[in-house]
C-alpha cells in the first residue's frame, strides 16, 4: 500500500504555491524585520503594513512560506486557547501581588477574568481573520462549520462535562458551546459509538497552506520583501545575521515556534530550554465517494476532535478527503526537527487504525502522510515577549493551537513594540514564563513516558468501560503540566 510520505504536507503539495525565491536582501535599514515565514510572521507583516504604509518590512524565511507548522497543521481556526488556563490565571494572580504595574498586573483584574479576556480576544481573532480573507480575496477553503468534540466512552463523557465547566469559568457563554446527546452528535457526524459531544460553533475549517500563501501573495503586492531560502543565524539588537548576509532593522520579531533553536542571541522568552519541538502527524485519505459521505454525514464541514487522552483532530477537506492527525511518535532525542515531514510507518498505521475506529465501515486509502513540529513550553502555555532595549519581540509556544493564536500574537507583538498599553498588552500570555525543560535524557524519557501513559489509559478505559478518567491518566496529565 503506497502513499506519499513527507514533502512537508498534503496542503503544501496540493497548493499552487508561488516559486520559492531568494529575493535580494535589503541593503537599507528596515523598520521591521521578521524572522520566520509562518502565520505569526505573516500576520505581523500584514498588520504592520496596515498601520504603517510607509514602513520598510522584510520577512526572512529559511525554507519557504508555510514550511513549518503553519503549512502542516490540521486547519482548525478554532476557539482553543494556546495553553493551560489555570497556569495563566495563577501567574496573573501572582503578578497582582508582586508586580501590580507590570504588563499583566496593570489590567487590574484577577486571573480568571484575565484568562476570560484572553478567550474573548481569540473569539474576535476568528472573526477578524475571516474578514481579512474575504477583504483580500484569499480562498483558503474557509467554512465556519464549528468544531465538535465527541466522546466514545462514559469516561470521555465525564471529561466533556469537565470541559464545559472549565470553559464556562474561563469565558465561554452559552452561545459559544452546546452539549449534544448521542443522536444529535450522530446527526452532525456519524462516529461509531458516539455517546455525546460538545459543539463549538465559532470554529472555522481552513486549508493552512492556502491561508499562508494567500497572505504572502497579498504582502508581496503591498511591497513587503519576503526572502525565502534565507537562514537566519545570530540575532542581536538591530541586526539579523543570515547565510546570505546581514539584515538590519529598527525592530525585530522572532516567530520561529518549534524552530526556535535554529537561531542564537539574547532573545526574550527563548533563553535556556524554554521551547522544544513536539511532533504531530497527519494522514489524508483519497477523496471519498458520495456513498461514503451519505453514511458519515459531516455535511457542515465541522472540525472533529475527541476526548481520548491520545486525542485526534480531523476535518473534511474541500475535495472530500478526511485529514486526520494525532501525536504518534512525539519527540526526537535532543529536540530534533522533522525535516520535510516524513512520518514513521508505525505512526501512519496508528492513525489509519484510529480513523477506522471512528468509521469502521469506511473503506479508504491513505494518500499522504506527514508530520510537523509544535513549539511546546514546560507548562504548555504560549508567551509573548518584547525587549524594549534591543527592540526584539518573540512569540512562541502555541502547543498545537496556533492557527487563531498566531493572529492575536502578531497584533500583540505590534502593540508591545509601540510602547503603548492596550487591552492586548495586558493579556496573560504577555511575559508568561513557563519554566525550563529538563536536560536530556530526562526530557526524552519524560515525554515518551507521558504519551505511553496516555496510551495505556485509553486502552484501560476501553477495556474496563470506566465511567471516570483513570487515575493513571490523571497522573500523566499532572506530570506533563496539562491538568487544569
Amino acid at each position: 500500500m503506497s502513499y506519499l510520505n513527507g514533502e512537508a504536507s498534503h496542503w503544501l503539495a496540493q497548493s499552487p504555491a508561488e516559486p520559492t525565491t531568494a529575493s535580494p536582501l535589503p541593503t537599507e535599514k528596515q523598520d521591521l524585520v521578521i524572522v520566520g515565514g509562518g502565520m505569526t510572521g505573516l500576520w505581523s507583516a500584514y498588520y504592520a503594513r496596515q498601520a504603517h504604509p510607509d514602513w520598510q518590512i522584510t520577512i526572512i524565511e529559511a525554507k519557504h512560506i508555510g514550511y513549518g507548522a503553519s503549512g502542516r497543521n490540521g486547519g482548525w481556526l478554532s476557539t482553543l486557547l494556546p495553553g493551560n488556563r489555570v497556569k495563566y490565571a495563577e501567574a496573573v494572580d501572582r503578578a497582582l501581588t508582586t508586580d501590580p504595574t507590570g504588563p499583566v498586573g496593570s489590567a487590574g483584574i484577577d486571573g480568571v477574568a484575565s484568562v476570560s479576556s484572553f478567550q474573548s480576544a481569540l473569539f474576535d481573532s476568528i472573526d477578524e481573520i475571516l474578514e481579512v480573507l474575504d477583504r483580500e480575496d484569499i480562498d483558503a477553503h474557509q467554512i465556519r462549520g464549528g468544531h465538535i468534540d465527541i466522546a466514545q466512552s462514559e469516561a470521555g463523557m465525564s471529561r466533556l462535562h469537565d470541559l464545559v465547566d472549565g470553559n464556562t469559568t474561563f469565558g465561554y457563554g452559552p452561545q459559544d458551546m452546546q452539549v449534544l446527546d448521542a443522536e444529535e452528535t450522530r446527526a452532525h457526524i456519524n462516529v461509531d459509538n458516539a455517546q455525546g459531544s460538545v459543539y463549538f460553533p465559532g470554529t472555522a475549517r481552513i486549508d493552512p497552506a492556502l491561508l499562508s500563501q494567500g497572505l504572502a501573495h497579498v504582502l508581496r503586492k503591498q511591497g513587503v520583501t519576503i526572502c525565502e531560502g534565507t537562514s537566519a543565524g545570530h540575532i542581536g539588537a538591530g541586526i539579523v545575521s543570515t547565510d546570505r548576509g546581514p539584515v538590519t532593522g529598527d525592530t525585530i520579531f522572532v516567530c520561529l515556534e518549534g524552530y526556535s533553536d535554529t537561531v542564537t542571541g539574547d532573545l526574550p522568552g527563548l533563553d535556556g530550554r524554554q521551547v522544544i519541538p513536539v511532533f504531530s502527524s497527519m494522514i489524508a485519505t483519497d477523496p471519498l465517494p458520495a456513498s461514503a459521505w451519505e453514511n458519515i454525514g459531516w455535511d457542515g464541514r465541522e472540525c472533529l476532535g475527541d476526548t481520548a487522552h491520545t486525542f485526534i483532530y480531523a476535518q473534511r477537506t474541500d475535495d472530500d478527503r478526511i485529514a486526520l492527525g494525532g501525536r504518534g511518535a512525539p519527540y526526537s532525542f535532543g529536540s530534533g526537527l522533522p525535516g520535510d515531514g516524513q512520518a514513521p510507518a508505525e505512526v501512519v498505521d496508528l492513525l489509519r487504525t484510529r480513523l477506522s475506529s471512528l468509521f469502521p465501515d469506511l473503506e479508504f486509502e491513505v494518500a499522504h502522510a506527514w508530520r510537523g513540529a509544535l513549539g511546546v513550553t514546560r507548562d504548555w502555555c504560549a508567551g509573548i515577549f518584547f525587549d524594549p532595549d534591543q527592540r526584539i519581540g518573540v512569540a512562541r509556544g502555541y502547543a498545537g493551537h496556533g492557527v487563531t493564536a498566531t493572529h492575536l500574537a502578531a497584533k500583540t507583538l505590534l502593540d508591545r513594540a509601540s510602547g503603548d498599553s492596550t487591552p492586548l498588552t495586558a493579556l496573560p500570555w504577555n511575559d508568561h514564563f513557563s519554566g525550563q525543560w529538563e536536560p536530556e535524557p530526562i526530557r526524552w524519557l519524560g515525554i515518551r513516558s507521558m504519551y505511553r501513559i496516555f496510551n495505556i489509559a485509553d486502552e484501560w478505559e476501553s477495556i474496563t468501560g470506566a465511567k471516570k478518567t483513570s487515575l493513571l491518566a490523571q497522573f500523566g496529565s499532572r506530570l506533563a503540566g496539562l491538568h487544569e
